[in-house]
């Protein structure tokens, strides 16, 4: 919901997709640099309170952020400086993801037993997408109601529900990993991942399609510019992925991949691909207006938008419970947190890479080609990994955790 906010007003006061862009790229930064070193932190701590930390300053920050955008902020200080500001505390949050994605990864292996790993990540990733569903819902339809300010007041409640969930988690048995130096700890996390194929392959073929795909960064633009939907429509196609992965992973939590997931795993990430493509040349249907509906203006460009945003979120759903899945059964206890680290900076960190990607590819040849492009690249990481993992194609998720 936060996430959904800020990008849409960041928008709104520039009007230039770099800006996108450099969103992705403020948080990018610290997610990545601090990963490097976050991962061998969590693994010296006891995990719910460093949770409890993290949670906090999250809180704090939903507070600056609703600051930024009161309207008496914004009479005293240039658009320049509080786009500069918005940058900063992205900076800010980046970090703290760098702290918490390992930390709540290290957490759940913990919490969960090790023949439940598949269907525990298939209900983690379907709670996260019911967030990624009704936050960019509720954002629209608070953005088009009370304004950015007051959305992003929501935004911090909702954050405060949140915690208070994380305090009636038990702690968990603690048991420190060896303490060693810094550097050493975090070369022994990176050859892990780098060592075992499996592992490596799938956050790698994640990474680069994430990284190629990211049409999400460019809705604010889709649906002011190109589809002409309005704040509600915004938010129903920020919704759209999340709404398609709720329902493969309802889905998945009573049928789950038991059968190739490898090979299931490269043809959701194709899939992914070619719906990027077709939302890119989404503008080219008819885009006249068929009806208005509570804010919401429909046209056949943007059912088709929607449509293709839906669908790319079922597929994305089948590689994030498949990842997810291969690295709760490879990682061994006292490598969570590092492990987790690792996988902060190739898929969570690619997700603003690839805004910034797409930000940097719209600015130079327009929103609709950037985002063709970024499908079409997805669709040859896929082809290369086919070739160049063959583990993959056998791989047998089942069979693995049975064996640990």
């Amino acid at each position: 919901m936060q996430a959904a906010i800020v990008s849409y007003y960041v928008y709104q006061i520039t009007h230039d997709k770099l800006a996108l862009g450099m969103i992705g790229l403020w948080e990018v930064i610290p997610a990545i640099g601090f990963s490097m070193f976050s991962g061998h932190f969590v693994d010296l701590r006891e995990k719910k309170g460093l949770m409890i930390r993290c949670f906090l300053a999250y809180i704090l920050l939903s507070l600056f952020f609703t600051v930024v955008t009161w309207h008496h902020f914004n009479n005293a200080m240039s658009t320049r400086a509080i786009v500069w500001l918005i940058y900063a505390g992205i900076f800010v949050g980046g970090a703290l993801r760098a702290f918490l994605s390992p930390t709540s990864f290290a957490l759940m292996g913990l919490l969960i037993p090790r023949n439940l790993y598949p269907k525990a990540t298939t209900w983690s990733s379907a709670s996260w997408q019911a967030g990624a569903v009704i936050g960019p819902l509720f954002a629209g339809i608070m953005i088009a109601a009370t304004g950015f300010t007051n959305s992003l007041i929501a935004a911090g409640f909702v954050e405060i529900i949140g915690f208070v969930a994380l305090l009636r988690i038990p702690r968990q048995p603690f048991v420190a990993a060896k303490r060693e130096p810094v550097l050493k700890s975090l070369g022994e996390g990176l050859r892990f991942v780098f060592n075992t194929q499996i592992v490596l392959a799938a956050l790698s073929l994640d990474m680069f399609a994430v990284l190629f795909g990211g049409a999400v960064a460019l809705l604010p633009v889709f649906a002011d510019d190109i589809l002409k939907t309005g704040e509600i429509g915004y938010g129903w196609l920020r919704a759209a992925p999340g709404i398609g992965s709720v329902v493969v992973l309802l889905l998945l939590s009573f049928f789950p991949l038991k059968h190739k997931p490898g090979i299931k795993l490269l043809i959701g990430i194709a899939g992914f691909g070619v719906t990027t493509i077709v939302f890119g040349l989404s503008g080219y249907f008819n885009n006249n207006l068929l009806f208005v509906a509570g804010g919401l203006h429909v046209s056949v460009a943007f059912l088709i938008a929607f449509g293709m945003l839906l669908a790319g979120g079922m597929f994305d759903a089948v590689s994030v419970v498949i990842r997810g899945t291969i690295l709760q059964v490879y990682t061994p206890d006292s490598m969570r947190g590092r492990v987790g680290a690792v996988n902060t900076m190739f898929i969570s960190s690619s997700n603003e890479l690839g805004a910034m990607e797409s930000g940097v590819t719209a600015k130079i040849m327009g929103a609709v080609p950037a985002v063709v492009f970024g499908g079409a690249m997805t669709l040859m990481v896929v082809l290369v990994t086919w070739f160049k993992a063959p583990s993959l194609r056998t791989l047998t998720l089942q069979s693995d955790t049975d064996k640990n």
